[in-house]
């Protein structure tokens, strides 16, 4: 079990460092290409938004390598999950249910990340 969450884990800490890197970072205009939902959304909000995903990222890793308030990396399963549900929620807003594949497989690694940091944690 504690190999399986390293793995999904990480995975996903990849991803939201990515993707939340990406939202805090560059512009709307640069943004937009990829995620025509931040035009809707004022800038402030797409920030946070990805402030909130590099430190969900950070509580998967972090809290259990160093064994420090480990419970934390639930805390942070959890919050990555709301952020998929509200993603959908978006999604679905905009009539774009055939884009919701992504927000749907990583909803599933996150409860698949909180769960497992049940098991060990």
């Amino acid at each position: 079990m504690e190999l399986a969450y390293w793995i999904v884990a990480a995975l996903l800490a990849v991803f939201y460092v990515y993707a939340g890197g990406k939202k805090v970072i560059q512009s709307q205009e640069r943004l937009r290409p990829m995620m025509g939902w931040v035009d809707r959304v004022p800038m402030p909000l797409v920030r946070a938004i990805g402030v909130l995903e590099v430190l969900g990222a950070a509580g998967l890793i972090l809290p259990p390598l160093t064994g420090i308030a480990a419970w934390l990396a639930i805390a942070a399963a959890i919050g990555l999950v709301l952020i998929q549900v509200g993603g959908i929620a978006v999604h679905l807003s905009r009539g774009e249910a055939r884009q919701i594949g992504l927000n749907i497989a990583l909803l599933a690694a996150a409860v698949a990340v909180a769960w497992l940091g049940t098991t060990w944690l």
